[in-house]
């Protein structure tokens, strides 16, 4: 028998190794195995077998890791599948489908003493009350580890050994696993009544679990109308059946808010799966789920993966979220992946959102996915009003630039008297997206990146949001040594300053990428919010999408033009979801809520459908937009990114491979470039582009593919492929 076998070397190829008869029985697919690999060992996983080789002599397995697989037949074809879709090596696939942490091994299972009743009668109780307190913690837990036994008795640790040498407990190692959830109270919840639309929602949910109809569903719920619950019924229906299901939603979601909801529901049969957690905290929940300890793993992009016994449904939450898509190779979108493994391993696929992508509305439009809609929220509560406000008219009434309108101003006021919370909303981070002399016109630049440094207060420094190089504030202009700076543009951290002049005496937090570094981070603003410690949240995207806190009764969108103005064809789709769904946080209690977006371009599209809340309307211009160009839904993108240090030889080495590729495309595929990236040099690489169009993406790749097998990249240039890029910044 031969084993075909992947490492962790980038070369994109299968090596054959023979299996000792020693290992015949152990050895299957998906096995870790450890093999001699060139002049030292490593670990690799088996991917196939074969009874001959084209190579006269192999070496042998050394030994395999674990007592079953890793990963499991259907996992390793999803890895195949996603190495040739995705244009990616093989062994970079296999890899995408295991945490690093369980690859590495290096967090092994943590052993501690475990204690448990063995003896029977121990006498008459009340002669040895320390003995008593252990005996009686055992008798309500069953067994518990030595440390915490000793906390909840208020014994030492020798009371315990002397009822081990009296034969009434045993003493052993056993693994200790590390619960992310561990410092969190979760208290049961009961299910709520379903409104019809949600109760027709389930319906259709658990028709597709049954293999009833198309096995992808598209749940299309304005935000507030109750999409968590239908999940949490839908996955309640394939428990029953004895499947287990996965949850994914976006990072930016993954709130203790979110966790709370599904823990509360499923009690410890839930998992978690995510960048939060330690190395040690990821390596044990994988291996519950492994074990079947776990039916349910909710998580971010890569829990698509997730090793769950007997899957009945898959859930994408916020379907359309750019988060879900790997920005290294493999370049996967995890919610194509989802429907992929799906399809493969006959579950069902549930996708929500109230703003779905344009590509899953027109697969719902064609009948490949079922659409579903629920337009109205729980508890007939009504949908926020929205009102525009045109900052150019501001700028001329006062004759600068305001961070607030008089409209949001008096709004906020209004709010703070009443005892109700607001949330403002600005997409960068940051006190000033740029320092400017005003004389000479000079701007603070990074020196590695295309971009212009930002300002943060806090730290007195520029720094660099793409390769995050910083610098401290010079004291003159570099160019003119000019003492006078001025600051342009807002973020957060200017907003965040203003509130608290402005609004004195309110409790105002700032929630962006700058204060939730540090682990819990998270939890403790949103906690504090949800308690009513603070009045006004000011956050990027964090705080748009996933939050349910009723007592927000005002949304405050600032400069809703940041992503309406990027070179991306996707710009307007992005900027109508991102406003929809920061505009659904408001109202999501008793009292209506309100919404105001500044802006200076009020008649944008993309803004007066969001003002409206109509994504029918959107979608019907955009996609008339999108098929006269042929891009996606309506065709397949690829972007070829070509990068390297001296701008001249990348320059060169992407015009050449070009050439090369066009006699081998058929007429069906739209070359765009090459040309610079629109930011062109990111991490003092330079970047070009070239951009290719096609109906099918096979098409584009059969060309590509022996293209890129066959060019030979000059010294210190390298070259990636995004399929389904979904932006080409």
């Amino acid at each position: 028998m031969i084993a075909k076998v992947v490492v962790d070397v980038a070369v994109d190829r299968e090596f054959d190794y023979r299996i000792p008869d020693s290992l015949r029985e152990q050895v299957k697919l998906g096995s870790r195995v450890m093999i001699s690999f060139g002049s030292r060992q490593t670990q690799g996983y088996v991917v196939g077998f074969a009874n001959t080789s084209e190579h006269a002599e192999l070496k042998l397995i050394d030994a395999v890791v674990g007592e079953k697989p890793y990963i499991d037949e259907k996992l390793l074809q999803l890895a195949r599948w996603m190495g040739e879709y995705y244009c990616a090596p093989v062994e970079l696939a296999v890899r995408a489908v295991l945490p690093g942490a369980v690859r590495r091994h290096k967090a092994a299972f943590k052993e501690q003493l475990f204690v448990e009743r063995v003896g029977g009668d121990t006498g008459p109780r009340g002669k040895a009350p320390k003995q008593d307190a252990v005996l009686d913690a055992l008798e309500r837990q069953g067994g518990m580890f030595l440390a915490e036994l000793v906390k909840a008795s208020g014994v030492e640790a020798g009371t315990v050994r002397t009822l081990e040498r009296k034969g009434f407990v045993r003493i052993a190692k056993r693994a200790s696993l590390r619960d992310p959830l561990a410092r969190h109270t979760i208290l049961p919840s009961r299910p709520p009544e379903l409104m019809p639309e949600q109760a027709e929602a389930l319906r259709v949910v658990c028709d597709s679990i049954d293999r009833l109809v198309p096995p992808v569903v598209l749940l299309h719920g304005v935000t507030g109308s109750g999409k968590t619950e239908v999940y949490l019924r839908a996955i309640q229906h394939a428990l029953q059946q004895d499947k287990g299901a996965v949850v994914l939603v976006p990072e930016i979601s993954l709130t203790p808010q979110t966790i709370e909801r599904f823990r509360s529901r499923f009690g410890g049969s839930i998992a978690v799966l995510h960048s939060h957690l330690s190395d040690g905290e990821r390596h044990d929940e994988w291996h519950r789920i492994h074990d079947g300890e776990a039916r349910i793993v909710i998580g971010a992009r890569s829990a698509v993966f997730a090793p769950v016994r007997n899957l009945g449904l898959i859930v994408v939450d916020e379907e359309h979220e750019n988060s879900y898509k790997q920005e290294e190779a493999p370049r996967y979108n995890a919610r194509d992946v989802a429907v992929m493994r799906g399809h493969m391993q006959g579950c069902a696929v549930l996708l929500g959102s109230a703003t779905p992508a344009l590509e899953s509305c027109h697969n719902a439009r064609k009948g490949k996915y079922c659409l579903v809609s629920m337009r109205r929220r729980v508890d007939h509560r009504s949908m926020p009003s929205m009102q525009v406000v045109d900052m150019r008219l501001e700028a001329e009434r006062t004759g600068r630039v305001s961070v607030f309108s008089r409209e949001l101003v008096s709004a906020v006021r209004a709010r703070l008297d009443r005892g109700e919370q607001v949330m403002l909303f600005l997409n960068r981070r940051g006190y000033a997206t740029s320092l400017v002399c005003s004389k000479c016109g000079y701007v603070a630049s990074c020196e590695h990146c295309s971009i212009s440094l930002t300002y943060h207060r806090h730290e007195e420094a520029l720094k660099c949001h793409v390769c995050g190089a910083g610098k401290r504030v010079p004291e003159r202009c570099p160019g003119c040594a000019d003492p006078q700076y001025k600051l342009t543009g807002i973020g957060t951290q200017r907003v965040e300053a203003a509130v608290g002049k402005i609004f004195s005496g309110a409790r105002v937090a700032r929630m962006d990428a700058d204060t939730t570094t540090t682990k819990g981070s998270h939890d403790r603003i949103l906690g504090d919010f949800r308690t009513g410690k603070i009045d006004i949240l000011v956050g990027t995207q964090m705080i748009a999408k996933g939050l349910d806190f009723p007592n927000v009764t005002l949304i405050g969108v600032l400069n809703a033009d940041t992503s309406l103005h990027m070179p991306d064809f996707r710009a307007g789709e992005r900027t109508f979801q991102l406003l929809t769904q920061v505009a659904g946080r408001a109202g999501r209690g008793e009292v209506p809520g309100e919404v105001i977006i500044q802006t200076f371009t009020p008649f944008h599209a993309a803004v007066q459908a969001a003002r409206r809340l109509d994504y029918e309307g959107f979608c019907d211009k955009e996609m008339e937009y999108r098929q006269e160009l042929g891009y996606p839904p309506f065709g397949h993108l690829v972007c070829v990114a070509v990068k390297g240090v001296v701008r001249e030889r990348v320059e060169a080495a992407v015009e050449r491979f070009a050439e090369a590729l066009r006699p081998l495309l058929p007429a069906s595929v739209i070359p765009a470039g090459p040309a610079p990236a629109p930011l062109e040099r990111a991490k003092g690489q330079y970047r070009f582009q070239l951009i290719l169009r096609a109906p099918l993406t096979r098409t584009i790749l059969d060309a590509l593919k022996p293209a890129l097998r066959n060019f030979r990249w000059p010294s210190g240039v390298s070259a990636s492929v995004d399929v389904d890029a979904l932006s080409v910044l």
